[in-house]
């Protein structure tokens, strides 16, 4: 089973902690929602599990090796991180663009390497992409190219993927469709999936466990189910809030400021 653990992880920037001591072990099969409000510390935590960002102190470890040791071709192979920040530079067609998972030796430009062709075609069927296929990556609207870039990062099979906003400027279908992915891609398959998520209602209804944020210090971390709390989001956010049903039924609905 894929581990990987944060260990006293820190990362300090103008004398402030941006994330602060945190510790966590995650395993395969987790769909893990990483919360928390703005400045929490969710994205440079991340970019530090990614193997993006080297801590100020402490480590992460994949499969017990710290991820800054492993080399870019075996890390990528471990796994995938999807970037909030999306951006196309050049205008390769989709198809190309979603290719470049498969490693990072791929060439930019030029015909697609045999034997590719069908895991290409399924990962563009997945993410409602086939009709774009042939379609310049820069011509994409926001939530197409958020499609692309989540295709691409499962196209190479990963074990671990790392997601930052995943769902944000998604259409309400493909926001469903997406967590409803990372799930099965986490429960079905065996995988990690970690991502940081705003929608707490999404994260109640389809993230086994949840880890919460506190201007960098991680408050809590346990199966989403009795870690999502009214008591937890006041705490994480300064919000009161209601939580009603439980699974795909459960709501999240702030009430108001604390």
């Amino acid at each position: 089973m894929t581990t990987m653990a944060a260990h006293v992880v820190t990362v300090r920037r103008g004398g402030r902690a941006i994330v602060d001591a945190v510790s966590a072990t995650l395993e395969g099969g987790m769909f893990v929602a990483l919360v928390g409000a703005n400045g929490a510390g969710k994205s440079t935590l991340l970019s530090c599990m990614a193997g993006l960002l080297k801590p100020d102190a402490g480590d992460v470890r994949l499969e017990g090796r710290p991820v800054l040791t492993l080399s870019g071709r075996d890390l990528a192979k471990r796994r995938a991180y999807l970037p909030q920040s999306l951006r196309a530079e050049w205008p390769i067609s989709v198809e190309r663009l979603v290719a470049l998972g498969l490693t990072p030796q791929l060439p930019a430009f030029g015909g697609l390497p045999g034997g590719f062709e069908p895991r290409l075609t399924r990962a563009l069927e997945a993410c409602d992409l086939t009709d774009h296929r042939f379609q310049a990556a820069t011509t994409l609207s926001g939530g197409e190219l958020a499609r692309a870039m989540l295709a691409r990062a499962l196209i190479g099979d990963p074990q671990v993927l790392l997601a930052d906003e995943p769902v944000s400027g998604l259409d309400p279908r493909h926001r469903l469709d997406t967590v409803a992915r990372l799930r099965r891609l986490a429960v079905e398959e065996g995988r990690l999936v970690v991502a940081t998520l705003h929608d707490l209602t999404l994260a109640a209804r389809h993230a086994t466990h949840l880890m919460a944020l506190r201007q960098g210090r991680l408050i809590a971390f346990g199966p989403t189910a009795t870690t999502l709390t009214p008591g937890l989001l006041r705490e994480a956010f300064d919000v009161e809030a209601t939580i009603t049903g439980a699974g795909r039924d459960a709501i999240v609905d702030y009430v108001g400021p604390v």
